[in-house]
């Protein structure tokens, strides 16, 4: 129908056919509503139209009537919310096996960098039938991630992260827009998503020299002497952050919040926002230091300690925390 009558576009993801299939819905009982409304002021001007010489008489009211035209359609309304809900709720939890990638907005283009180290500028390519998770930050001011054939956009904020997830299902390239106006060229500021095959994927991959992002992370780590204060035992001056990534963490003033993408850059940028119960606020601020591709590439590293040592030199025969020690994370 698309070839020959374009009226939306491409169904390129799992949730385009269910997002369609809400809009079309959406569209049916709108009309027929309308329908409804219409032929009943036409039937009821037509029949108690005014007429010489014959005297008009009030009409009582219904209680019946008035119920059955409140009830009906507070429950024909109600379905719009929950179906909408559920889409919503799909569409904004991703999947336990989804594929992360990175990705930085800037006045105007949009960077993107893979966990396997490759990086791209206003493309993203990923395979076909993947589940992928964006983690998306802005650079300056607000943008928005759209992809019509995929159904799916999420505002891009500077200082925090978002998240968006999608599963291609057909092979090809397909246009991303900015849907937030972010400046004089922000008609400019688009990309591609390109869908492949899995094996033309991995050859893609394949393709150039990269470093994975957590080892990147690491490095950083070393460098900027986080090391240091954060030991894989119990004597550092800050938290072991060994296994803590979506963990809970305890703070000083009696809090409890999770570690995950948010607490983690937060605690790198502001560390005394958030102080870990048993640890004092002595880790300096890293903002303006870091720039946003080497802060997700320190976040990546932190949530890599999660999973068990393979090999990676610097962390195998680490002793545990010890059962005593809050399983926290604070970048203190």
């Amino acid at each position: 129908m698309s070839k020959f009558l374009p009226l939306w576009p491409d169904q390129a993801s799992t949730m385009a056919g269910q997002v369609d299939a809400l809009y079309i819905y959406l569209l049916l009982v709108a009309g027929v509503m309308t329908a409804i409304i219409f032929l009943a002021v036409t039937m009821l001007a037509i029949k108690y139209r005014r007429v010489p010489g014959r005297e008009a008489h009030p009409i009582e009211g219904s209680t019946i009537l008035e119920i059955t035209w409140s009830i009906i359609p507070f429950f024909v309304m109600l379905t719009f919310f929950i179906w909408g809900a559920v889409i919503f709720f799909k569409e904004r939890t991703p999947p336990a096996d989804s594929t992360e990638v990175y990705v930085v907005a800037k006045q105007w283009m949009w960077k993107i960098e893979h966990m396997e180290g490759q990086r791209e500028i206003n493309e993203l390519h990923v395979p076909i039938g993947q589940n992928i998770k964006l983690i998306m930050t802005s650079q300056d001011v607000i943008h928005s991630f759209f992809v019509p054939a995929f159904r799916i956009k999420q505002d891009v904020l500077p200082g925090r992260y978002t998240t968006l997830w999608f599963k291609a299902t057909v092979p090809g390239r397909y246009h991303l827009f900015c849907a937030e106006y972010c400046g004089t060229q922000h008609s400019g500021m688009g990309g591609d998503i390109v869908v492949m095959e899995p094996q033309d994927y991995a050859q893609w991959m394949a393709g150039g020299p990269s470093a994975p992002l957590q080892e990147t992370g690491k490095q950083l780590f070393t460098q900027l002497g986080c090391s240091t204060c954060h030991r894989f035992d119990v004597q550092g001056r800050g938290p072991n952050l060994t296994g803590i990534y979506n963990k809970p963490v305890l703070l000083e003033d009696g809090r409890t919040v999770t570690a995950d993408e948010n607490y983690v850059r937060e605690s790198i940028l502001n560390p005394t926002a958030k102080i870990v119960s048993g640890f004092k606020p002595v880790m300096p601020t890293f903002q303006g230091i870091v720039s946003e591709e080497q802060l997700n590439a320190l976040v990546a590293y932190v949530k890599s300690l999660n999973q068990p040592p393979t090999g990676t030199a610097g962390l195998q025969n680490q002793p545990a925390a010890s059962p005593a020690q809050p399983q926290n994370m604070q970048v203190q």
